[in-house]
C-alpha cells in the first residue's frame, strides 16, 4: 500500500516527507476515517505548494504570518468557511505534530484560532405557515391520524425528531398535560402537551395506533408512533412525512427541526421566559437557546422598519 507521503508530489521533498508522516500518523495511530485523511491530504498538498511558491523549503522557516497569509489566500479563493476551517485544522495539526516529533522547535500556529463560522440563524416558519400545515386535510384512517399527530407534536411540544420517534405510550400523560421526553444523553425532561397537539395525539392513540399495532409481527412495540408494519417509526419516516405535507401547502423541503425552531421562536415572540424555554427544549446550555432571541430581534427590526414613521429618513 503506498504511503500517504507519496500523494504530496508537487511540494518540495522535505515538506512532502514531513506532511506524509503526519498523514500516516493520523491514519495508523489516530485511526481517522479515510475521507478525513483524504481531505487533509488535499489541504496539506495545497499548503505545501503555497509554501513552495513563497520560497519556503522547511517547516522550521514557517511563521505565524505565513500561515495567516495562507488562510487569507484560501478565503480570497472563494472557499467556504467550512473548507477554510478544515484547512487550518490540518495545518495546525501538522505543526503540532512536528513539534511533538522534535522536527521543529516552534509551532507558529499555536496561538491561531479556527475562523469563526458565520452565524446561521435557524429556519423558521411564520405562524400562518404553521396554521396552513396543520389545518390542511389529512387522509382518512390510521395513517392520516398518525401523520397529523406527528406534525402537531413536533410543533406543539418542540421535540427533536429523535425524541419524537423514541416516545413510548407510557410517556404520554394527556390528563396531566405533559409528555416525558428522553433527550440527548438520555436526560429526561417534561414537555407541555396541551391544545391541538394533545387532541391530535389522543385521537391517534385511541383510534389509529391500535390499527397499526395490529400489523406487528411478534411482540408489540411500546412505541407511540408506528409504521405501516406495526414497528417503531424511524427518523427517516418522519422526514418523509414532513416533506410530503409541507409540499402540499407550498413549504418545499420542510424539515422536522424547522417545526422545533418555529415552536421556540413563536414561544419567545409570545413572551415566554428564556430559562423556561431552555428547559422545554432540553438545552444543556442557555447559549443554545439564545440563538432564538436573534431571530426575534430580526423580526422586531422588520416590524420597526415597516411601522416607524422616521425609520427611513
Amino acid at each position: 500500500m503506498p504511503s500517504n507521503r507519496e500523494h504530496i508530489e508537487e511540494a518540495p521533498s522535505s515538506l512532502a516527507v514531513a506532511a506524509g508522516e503526519f498523514l500516516d500518523y493520523l491514519a495508523v495511530e489516530r485511526g481517522l476515517a479515510r475521507n478525513t485523511i483524504a481531505a487533509y491530504r488535499r489541504d496539506l498538498t495545497t499548503y505545501c505548494a503555497y509554501l513552495e511558491r513563497t520560497g519556503i523549503a522547511s517547516f522550521e522557516d514557517v511563521s505565524r504570518r505565513v500561515v495567516e497569509d495562507f488562510i487569507a489566500d484560501r478565503r480570497d479563493g472563494g472557499y467556504s468557511d467550512a473548507s477554510v476551517e478544515r484547512a487550518l485544522a490540518a495545518v495546525k495539526g501538522l505543526h503540532a505534530f512536528l513539534v511533538r516529533d522534535g522536527a521543529v522547535a516552534q509551532n507558529p500556529t499555536a496561538a491561531l484560532r479556527l475562523p469563526k463560522k458565520a452565524e446561521r440563524l435557524p429556519e423558521c416558519l411564520s405562524v400562518e405557515d404553521v396554521s396552513a400545515l396543520l389545518d390542511q386535510d389529512f387522509p382518512d384512517g390510521e395513517m392520516g391520524l398518525r401523520d397529523r399527530a406527528i406534525l402537531e407534536v413536533l410543533y406543539g411540544c418542540g421535540l427533536r425528531v429523535s425524541e419524537l420517534v423514541g416516545l413510548d405510550v407510557s410517556d404520554i400523560h394527556v390528563d396531566d398535560g405533559f409528555v416525558l421526553v428522553r433527550g440527548k444523553g438520555s436526560k429526561e425532561r417534561l414537555a407541555p402537551l396541551v391544545g391541538s397537539a394533545a387532541r391530535a395525539l389522543t385521537r391517534y392513540i385511541c383510534d389509529g395506533r391500535r390499527l397499526l399495532a395490529a400489523h406487528a409481527r411478534g411482540t408489540e412495540t411500546p412505541a407511540v408512533f408506528l409504521n405501516k408494519n406495526g414497528g417503531r417509526l424511524s427518523r427517516q419516516g418522519v422526514h418523509v412525512i414532513c416533506e410530503r405535507y409541507g409540499r402540499q401547502v407550498g413549504l418545499v423541503g420542510l424539515h422536522p427541526h424547522t417545526l422545533r425552531h418555529s415552536f421556540a421562536t413563536h414561544m419567545l415572540a409570545g413572551g415566554a421566559d428564556l430559562r423556561v424555554l431552555q428547559e422545554i427544549l432540553g438545552h444543556a446550555d442557555i447559549s443554545t437557546t439564545q440563538v432564538y432571541t436573534h431571530v426575534d430581534r430580526t423580526q422586531l427590526t422588520e416590524v420597526y422598519l415597516a411601522a416607524h414613521p422616521l425609520a427611513h429618513r
